[in-house]
């Protein structure tokens, strides 16, 4: 069922014979001689016009109630096409028997678009436990507020105020500022001139990696022979050139460059988790 957005007539309301709570909007039709029809027709195309008319008339309450979230970062259209459909599930789910429509409406209406923006809104998914406490408070913080020179409530007003701990008035503090994103290209205030908020991020430091390199070789290093652990340190820590070591334990070159790359292949194979081949 396609709704039409651009509905905005009120309609007339009609003098209530029903029994039920009287209507305090102009938007409030009588429509329970629909719903009364409704409720004994069989699925089809004629029910279906008659749910249609219902909803066509509740249709500017529904707007109204979205109005009421304006200015809240989302489109008005957008907003009452929520209402719309929190109006089409009252129709669905209302028992005639059970009171006036309007007493249903409004709450489930109210529900989804408030659903809505929980779920939808925010630029990064919030646990809702975190959502609730942002919600609690944002209300306690506007109402210690309202006493004209107040200062700002500290969190332990807060805390105080709502029944939460200090903690979880903290967590929902932090929350307030997380409904929307920053981007990392945004200039930083004016003092650290033409800094964004990504000059601010660490990069990748790749000595973490050397420690870790490190701390792997390290066992397989002790159970290198003590000869071949000395040819490594002369070659990497001292800086020594193949034939100085050569000369200094009077064995060739050649055997040097040998033991070398042995070495360094069963250190490797070690680190990396593999069995080393013993040559």
């Amino acid at each position: 069922m396609l709704i039409d957005m651009s509905t905005s007539r009120p309609a007339t309301s009609a003098p209530n014979t029903t029994g039920h709570s009287r209507r305090t909007h102009d938007d409030a039709p009588d429509t329970a001689r629909l719903f009364a029809r409704l409720t004994t027709m069989e699925e089809g195309p004629e029910r279906d016009a008659v749910r249609d008319e219902i909803v066509t008339a509740w249709l500017p309450m529904a707007h109204r109630i979205a109005g009421r979230f304006r200015d809240r970062g989302e489109a008005i259209e957008d907003l009452r096409q929520v209402a719309a459909l929190g109006l089409v599930k009252a129709v669905d789910r209302f028992d005639p028997e059970r009171g006036a429509f309007e007493s249903y409406a409004v709450p489930t209406i109210t529900g989804e678009i408030k659903r809505h923006f929980r779920d939808r809104m925010w630029a990064l998914r919030v646990p809702r436990r975190v959502q609730e406490l942002r919600n609690k408070v944002r209300v306690a913080r506007r109402e210690l507020a309202q006493t004209p020179g107040a200062p700002e409530p500290s969190t332990a007003d807060l805390a105080a105020h709502t029944g939460l701990t200090e903690d979880e008035v903290a967590a929902g503090l932090e929350a307030l500022e997380s409904f929307s994103t920053l981007s990392l290209d945004a200039e930083l205030p004016a003092g650290d001139d033409g800094y964004s908020l990504a000059d601010t991020l660490g990069g990748p430091d790749v000595s973490y990696d050397l420690v870790v390199d490190r701390e792997s070789a390290k066992e397989s290093l002790r159970r290198l022979p003590e000869r071949e652990r000395a040819i490594l340190y002369m070659r990497f820590f001292e800086d020594m050139t193949q034939s100085r070591i050569a000369d200094r334990l009077g064995i060739s070159q050649m055997h040097v460059s040998r033991l070398i790359s042995r070495s360094c292949a069963q250190v490797r194979q070690e680190a990396m988790g593999r069995p080393a081949e013993r040559g």
